[in-house]
């Protein structure tokens, strides 16, 4: 999906080294990871109604068992939309 200078496919060492160099062009100090790119793309998705089945597919796991991980991140976000459609009155 992305290429690098020469056209060829980015690897994520070539990532890495991209994020390397925003992060000195900012205040951050953080490591940044290509992982943790994937990680919020997940994240990400299915906090906005993705299903499963397709954050599988676009992240390119062989197992729905591998994407599974990614939805206690989305507990938080359940918590919140169940209290916004459905209050408890005491």
């Amino acid at each position: 999906m992305f290429v690098n200078q020469r056209g060829k496919p980015i690897t994520s060492r070539g990532i890495e080294y991209i994020l390397d160099q925003l992060i000195k062009q900012t205040s951050l100090t953080a490591d940044i990871h290509p992982h943790m790119l994937r990680h919020s793309f997940a994240t990400h998705m299915l906090n906005h109604g993705a299903d499963l089945r397709t954050v599988q597919e676009l992240l390119g796991h062989a197992s729905l068992s591998t994407t599974q991980i990614y939805t206690h991140m989305t507990t938080d976000h359940l918590k919140q939309d169940y209290m916004k459609y459905y209050p408890r009155h005491n």
